[in-house]
């Protein structure tokens, strides 16, 4: 079982491809006009009922057996990049194929942003929790009273709003250093290994 696991995984790391700083800031860029564009209210609720945010433009899954998922991005505080961070997660199942959408992740309270960016690994349902909202109804996202100090957004590549649970994702900050190697695979193997012997 372990090696089945094992190759879905290796499987999986040929979606998740790294970008270069420059290609990466000009998709988060893009994906940030796109929700403000597509989501009603959703240029006031990044401007002003939020104290950063978390945009990954390419949120890459697939798998076979294990589900996963990868995807690197920036957070943007008062309009500015301030730090990288990448997403991995992984869950037992039966789905095969691969996926690719976009998430964005508000912080609505200075306190929930704190704990996030001072943590070296974060993770969903363990150290925080995070609502994913379903905003595909027309609701205007700026007069919503959110429950969550959190909050996370999706979408796919044709801007469809889809629902799903992040549960089990863990966050880390991500060193960008230029120049960059070419694209290519990035290995899980350190990250799952941390999985098991760490149990973060």
């Amino acid at each position: 079982m372990f090696k089945t696991i094992l190759f879905s995984i290796l499987l999986f790391s040929a979606f998740a491809i790294a970008e270069s700083k420059d290609i990466l800031n000009l998709q988060i860029k893009n994906t940030i006009n796109k929700f403000k564009e597509r989501a009603i209210g959703g240029k006031e609720f990044l401007e002003k009922r939020t104290t950063g945010y978390l945009v990954i433009p390419n949120l890459y899954k697939a798998g076979f057996v294990v589900d996963g998922e990868y995807g690197e991005g920036d957070m943007v505080i008062d309009g500015n990049i301030t730090e990288y961070y990448q997403m991995i997660s992984a869950s037992i199942g039966l789905q095969a194929g691969a996926q690719k959408r976009s998430l964005i992740i508000a912080f609505i309270t200075p306190e929930a942003l704190a704990n996030f960016r001072k943590s070296n690994k974060w993770k969903v349902g363990v150290d925080g929790s995070i609502a994913v909202v379903d905003w595909g109804r027309g609701i205007d996202l700026s007069s919503i009273d959110f429950k969550k100090t959190i909050v996370a957004f999706v979408f796919d590549n044709t801007g469809l709003m889809v629902n799903l649970s992040i549960d089990g994702s863990v966050f880390s900050e991500l060193k960008k250093i230029e120049p960059l190697p070419e694209r290519g695979p990035i290995s899980f193997s350190g990250f799952y290994a941390s999985l098991l012997s760490k149990k973060i």
